[in-house]
C-alpha cells in the first residue's frame, strides 16, 4: 500500500452559544463512523487559512471567510487508510493536524447547514461537557483531551 503525506487543517467551530460543532464521518473517509471536527487537507497553492475556509464551506455549507481565527494545535500527528476520491486506490495517509478555533456570531439552532453527504451523514451542535458521549476519531481524542474536554 502506498503511503501519502498530508497537512491537515481542522476546524472548532462555535456556536455564539457556546455549543461545539461536530459530524459523523462517513463510509471511505479517513476514521469512518466516528465523529470529527470539519476539516481537510491542505491543497497546493493554499496556505492553511485558505483551506480552513474552503474545507469548512465544502464540508459543512457554513461561510467562516469573515470570522476571526485562531490556531488551537499544531503539533499532532496521526495515519489512517483512506481512499483517494479521484482514483479508488487504498492508500495509508500519514498526517500533520493544525486545529483552529472559529466563533461564529449565531446560536447553535440558527445556524444553517448544509452537510457534504460524501463527508458527513449528520451533525450535532454539543457542549463540550457531551462530548464525552460521542466515538471520535484518534485525533479528535488526542485534541479534545489535550485540551480538557475528555
Amino acid at each position: 500500500m502506498r503511503t501519502i503525506e498530508r497537512v491537515i487543517v481542522g476546524a472548532h467551530i462555535y456556536s455564539s452559544d457556546k455549543k461545539l460543532f461536530v459530524a459523523l464521518s462517513s463510509k471511505g473517509e479517513v476514521y469512518p463512523d466516528t465523529w470529527k471536527i470539519p476539516g481537510g487537507g491542505v491543497e497546493e497553492g493554499e496556505d492553511k487559512e485558505q483551506a480552513l475556509i474552503r474545507e469548512v464551506l465544502e464540508e459543512t455549507g457554513i461561510d467562516v471567510s469573515n470570522c476571526k481565527i485562531e490556531l488551537v494545535d499544531d503539533d499532532m500527528v496521526g495515519e489512517s487508510q483512506k481512499t483517494l476520491k479521484d482514483t479508488g486506490e487504498e492508500v495509508l495517509a500519514k498526517m500533520q493536524f493544525f486545529t483552529y478555533k472559529i466563533t461564529l456570531d449565531k446560536p447553535a439552532d440558527e445556524i444553517e447547514v448544509h452537510l457534504d453527504p460524501r463527508e458527513f451523514s449528520e451533525y450535532r451542535w454539543v457542549e463540550i461537557s457531551e462530548l464525552n458521549t460521542l466515538t471520535f476519531s484518534p485525533p479528535s481524542i488526542e485534541l479534545f483531551t489535550k485540551l480538557g474536554y475528555l
